[in-house]
C-alpha cells in the first residue's frame, strides 16, 4: 500500500513539474510559439511522458481543468442544510471573487493568464468547451439534487443562468484588467456585478429550489 502511495506521489510530482515548466515557457513566449518537445526538454522528460500526462498541448495550459468543470457542481453538492442551490452558488461565487483562489476569483496573475488565452485561438476554443462542460455538469447535479424528471427544464435553465452570469462578469473583468484597471478595483466591480446578477436570478428561480433538508 505504501509503495503504491509513493508511486502516486511521484506521478503527481512529475505532472506538476511538466505543467509548471510548460506555463513558464507559455508566459515567456506565448502558447503557439512553444512546442511540446520544448516542454519535455525543460522538464527533463520524454515527449511520450508529456503526452501520457497531458493528451493535448491545450491540456498542458489548462492542467487543472477537471477542477474547473466540477467546481459549481461541487458547491451545490456541498451546500449547507437549509441552503438552496442558488443560494450556495451565490455565497461561494461572491465571496470567492474577493479571494486569490484562481477557481473562484481574480488573482495576481489573472491578467497575464487571460492575455495568453486571448492570443491563442485553440485556447479560446478550449475555454468555451470548459464552459459548456461546466454548464452540463451543473445541470446534471441540479437534476440529481432535486430529483428532477428527464423532461424538467429547470436544471438546465438554472445552470444556464448561473454560467451565463459567471461568463459575463469574468468576461468584463478580464477586459477591465486588459485595459489596465487595478486588480483591487476590478474585484470590487466584479463582486457588485455578481450580487446584482444573483438578485436577478433569484427573482426567477423558486426560493425553495434545491434547498437541502
Amino acid at each position: 500500500m505504501s509503495e503504491l502511495s509513493l508511486r502516486e506521489r511521484k506521478k503527481a510530482q512529475t505532472r506538476l513539474l511538466i505543467a509548471d515548466m510548460a506555463m513558464g515557457l507559455f508566459a515567456e513566449r506565448g502558447f503557439d510559439a512553444v512546442t511540446v518537445a520544448e516542454v519535455a526538454r525543460a522538464a527533463d522528460v520524454s515527449v511520450n511522458t508529456v503526452f501520457n500526462y497531458f493528451p493535448t498541448k491545450e491540456d498542458l495550459f489548462f492542467d487543472r481543468q477537471a477542477e474547473v468543470e466540477d467546481l459549481l457542481s461541487a458547491i451545490v453538492r456541498e451546500r449547507e442544510p437549509g441552503e438552496s442551490a442558488v443560494g450556495a452558488l451565490r455565497r461561494v461565487m461572491v465571496d470567492g471573487m474577493t479571494s486569490d483562489d484562481w477557481r473562484t476569483g481574480l488573482w495576481d496573475g489573472a491578467a497575464e493568464f487571460f492575455r495568453l488565452v486571448d492570443a491563442a485561438p485553440s485556447l479560446r476554443s478550449r475555454e468555451r468547451e470548459l464552459g459548456e462542460r461546466s454548464l452540463l455538469a451543473l445541470a446534471r447535479t441540479l437534476a440529481d439534487e432535486t430529483d428532477a424528471s428527464p423532461d424538467d427544464p429547470l436544471p438546465i435553465v438554472v445552470a444556464g443562468l448561473v454560467i451565463g452570469a459567471r461568463e459575463a462578469v469574468v468576461g468584463e473583468a478580464r477586459r477591465r484588467l486588459s485595459g489596465g484597471e487595478p486588480l483591487a478595483d476590478v474585484k470590487e466591480w466584479a463582486v457588485a456585478a455578481y450580487r446584482r446578477a444573483f438578485e436577478l436570478i433569484e427573482r426567477g428561480v423558486p426560493a425553495d429550489y434545491g434547498v437541502r433538508p
